[in-house]
């Protein structure tokens, strides 16, 4: 009888999934979703394009398991309450120039309804819980959350996809200072009915 693997040898399957997706989301972010494809993210992780198919099913899948995007959103009880608007517009600009993941998504967000629904439900999960953290009115959170998402998901657009020349020309402090107070607004404004 022969003893079994050790437990701390990574498995080939485990570093076939992690090159496929390292592959996918350079390609997603370099293409777009529609651009992208299989045969090409295959070619970039060095595997056969059965393989892709074989881990994910579809492209669809695939940008799903690449898409996997966790905010890291700050705690934001930690945050005095007059700077909420600018500790998340400084977050999200951070997290944007970092990592071509959520641009990705976002791009194909647009014109994928798969992408749309991953997007609504990053936001949705992880900005709301975190606007809820600071005490806002359980009846305002959501729409609170989603203006905040409008705001950043804009800056995002209008920055990283389009390219709109003013925004790509701002610095990072100046879009704090337009923006900051407008996030700040939705955050802890008072909602006239």
């Amino acid at each position: 009888m022969t003893d079994p693997a050790p437990l701390t040898q990574p498995r080939r399957s485990d570093a076939t999934r992690a090159a496929i997706l390292r592959a996918a989301r350079e390609r997603f972010a370099a293409d777009g979703y529609e651009r992208a494809t299989i045969r090409a993210i295959a070619a970039d992780a060095k595997i056969d394009p059965s393989m892709v198919m074989r881990y994910y099913g579809s492209k669809e899948g695939l940008f799903a398991a690449a898409a996997e995007f966790d905010l890291r959103l700050p705690d934001l009880t930690a945050v005095p309450a007059g700077q909420l608007g600018e500790t998340l517009v400084r977050h999200f600009l951070t997290r944007w120039e970092g990592d071509e993941t959520l641009v990705a998504l976002l791009r194909a967000a647009s014109t994928n309804p798969g992408a749309a629904e991953r997007m609504r439900g990053i936001f949705a999960d992880q900005l709301t819980t975190a606007v809820a953290t600071f005490g806002t009115d359980p009846a305002t959170t959501a729409r609170r959350a989603g203006l905040v998402a409008s705001q950043i998901l804009g800056l995002a657009f209008t920055r990283y996809i389009v390219r709109l020349p003013p925004m790509v020309d701002l610095a990072p402090e100046e879009l704090v200072s337009w923006i900051a107070p407008t996030l700040q607004r939705y955050l802890t404004g008072r909602v006239e009915n």
